[in-house]
């Protein structure tokens, strides 16, 4: 089972929640995944269809505790491709007073494209929409993977209020379009540990928060190792070109024409070509800091580039 299936069975199976906080969640399940029946004697009917078994189950129960409503499940099996199962929760609503308190219509029966104020004036319940809006159309990453976590809405407008409402609590949502649906999305990993979080999936949380620090620490070590690699890649290739300068001036001019303290320098180089500048400087006599050293160095590139250029002047 995937890391965001995983998540939405712990959340599914949520209970003891207070009853304006079952509203709200149940709001955003059928406002998510129902369609509206009307039949021609004015029965409406309320049908939710997930392929999660959990999410099902937890609809039927919040429809049975909220609305006090007879209630379905259908089961559609798929035989093609083993394709999961679908589950279709029909709720048998009594006229328009349901449909208000689910926030799906207004006072004056008009379809409601943006989230009910009713539904979220406390804290509680802004987290319990939220929660519901997840089962019904979320889904996130593995964390060994990239961040992401997404809500998916097939209304523009019921996108751009999911997202206002999940920025309430500061987490950086966007809005993106994709295939004619819109997607809420959070992309930074402590803005996502925080939205697992207060929607109540304490269990995600911390397989999140444990991965997540180990692939930290993994590639803080990749960082260092890369750095450390990168830096005795720069030291070595210094030492070849400074070992081809005193090869040249040893050719050319000989070292015993250099001053005592670029002699000296030239000749440790030579015989121990895998230092580094700071343990040259500690064989000198007296010894020499990393410093010192570097701009006697540059003393010896200079005289060699002055040779190579008189060579050149000659040939």
């Amino acid at each position: 089972m995937s890391f965001s299936a995983d998540t939405k069975e712990e959340l599914a199976r949520l209970g003891g929640q207070k009853s304006c906080c079952e509203l709200a969640e149940l709001a955003a399940l059928v406002r998510m995944d129902g369609t509206l029946q009307i039949s021609a004697h004015q029965q409406y009917t309320l049908n939710v269809t997930t392929e999660s078994a959990p999410v099902a189950r937890k609809i039927f129960r919040l429809a049975k505790d909220v609305l006090k409503r007879q209630v379905d499940i259908v089961v559609r099996r798929k035989l093609r491709l083993r394709k999961n199962n679908s589950y279709m929760v029909r709720i048998y609503l009594r006229g328009l007073e349901d449909l208000r308190n689910l926030g799906l219509v207004d006072e004056e029966g008009q379809i409601c494209h943006e989230i009910a104020p009713n539904l979220i004036k406390k804290r509680c319940d802004q987290k319990a929409y939220l929660r519901g809006a997840f089962l019904a159309g979320g889904s996130i990453n593995n964390p060994e993977g990239t961040y992401h976590l997404e809500i998916v809405s097939n209304d523009e407008q019921h996108a751009n209020a999911l997202c206002q409402l999940v920025n309430r609590f500061k987490l950086g949502a966007k809005v993106s379009m994709r295939k004619h649906l819109y997607v809420v999305y959070i992309k930074e990993s402590e803005h996502i540990v925080e939205f697992i979080g207060f929607i109540g999936a304490h269990r995600a949380l911390l397989e999140f928060e444990n991965v997540r620090v180990l692939k930290d620490v993994r590639n803080q070590v990749n960082r260092l190792v890369n750095c450390e690699t990168a830096n005795l890649d720069k030291v070595v290739d210094a030492a070849v070109r400074q070992l081809e300068n005193i090869e040249l001036i040893a050719g050319s001019i000989g070292l015993q024409s250099l001053p005592p303290t670029l002699r000296d320098i030239a000749e440790l180089r030579m015989e121990y070509s895998d230092a580094s500048l700071k343990e040259l400087g500690e064989m000198l006599r007296p010894k020499v800091g990393k410093s010192g050293v570097n701009h006697r160095m540059r003393k010896i590139d200079e005289l060699a580039d002055r040779i190579r250029t008189h060579k050149a002047r000659n040939t």
